[in-house]
């Protein structure tokens, strides 16, 4: 069952919303080279818990860190690690926070120094998909306009869109119904309601959509070994349209 919230529930996550945005703002500025990915897992705790919230990731079905940090074609669940960053890759910070029983979730993918053209350009269509898919966040809308919106998007630049992972609905629960995948038929699937509060996130690969997961049983990469860009808003339905709650 889709859990929609009232207005008090809404602006609760949306605190929540806040402290996760500001997180990522303070991580993007640590990325450059050389630097280990394991402190911006330590990093985002400390300012997590600094902000009265608890880091959400952390512990759930067994994850190690607070933070998933996913580099180059690793498209999500990445462990933080002694890895050192280097110049020209990407990295996906993905990032939870829950404050007062309430949780909101975000993702950003960040270049690490210069990056070439074609990559840069996977960065910013994935963030347009997100931003084209937020607006079908109205209500009365379906929830296969939201999926069509990234899927369009993706298939203008003829980019993979991963299939086995896909965005959800959030508030007590990291993951509530409905599952928002990034693609779908327009005009099919639930309607739309006020209250609804979801994460989208698109994951488009500059190559094949196929993936699979590491042996460490988290990490998710690109069948191809091509680079995965990541981005990601929790978002709510309201009377007067969509509502992101997951900036600072």
């Amino acid at each position: 069952m889709i859990i929609c919230k009232s207005e008090e529930e809404i602006l609760r996550i949306r605190e929540a919303g806040r402290v996760v945005a500001l997180a990522l703002e303070r991580l993007a500025s640590m990325v450059e080279p050389g630097l280990k990915t394991f402190l911006l897992d330590r990093e985002a705790e400390k300012f997590i818990r600094g902000k009265g919230a608890f880091p959400t990731f952390k512990g759930y079905r067994g994850f190690p860190a607070s933070l998933c940090v996913s580099v180059n074609n690793e498209v999500v669940h990445g462990f933080p690690s002694s890895r050192r960053l280097r110049e020209g890759d990407i990295v996906s910070l993905d990032l939870g926070a829950t404050l007062d029983g309430y949780i909101a979730d975000s993702a950003v993918t960040v270049p690490v120094g210069t990056i070439v053209p074609a990559v840069a350009e996977l960065l910013e269509v994935t963030k347009k998909a997100l931003a084209e898919a937020i607006l079908k966040v109205r209500p009365g809308n379906r929830l296969g306009d939201i999926s069509h919106a990234v899927e369009e998007m993706a298939n203008s630049r003829r980019y993979g869109i991963v299939r086995d992972y896909c965005g959800h609905g959030v508030g007590r629960e990291l993951h509530e119904p409905p599952q928002v995948r990034n693609f779908g038929r327009p005009g099919t699937g639930p309607v739309v309601l006020p209250g609804w509060t979801i994460a989208i996130e698109p994951m488009l690969n500059l190559g094949t959509h196929e993936v699979e997961v590491l042996a460490d049983g988290w990490t998710v990469v690109t069948a191809d070994g091509k680079p995965s860009a990541h981005f990601e808003h929790t978002v709510a339905a309201t009377s007067n349209g969509p509502l992101v709650l997951t900036l600072p």
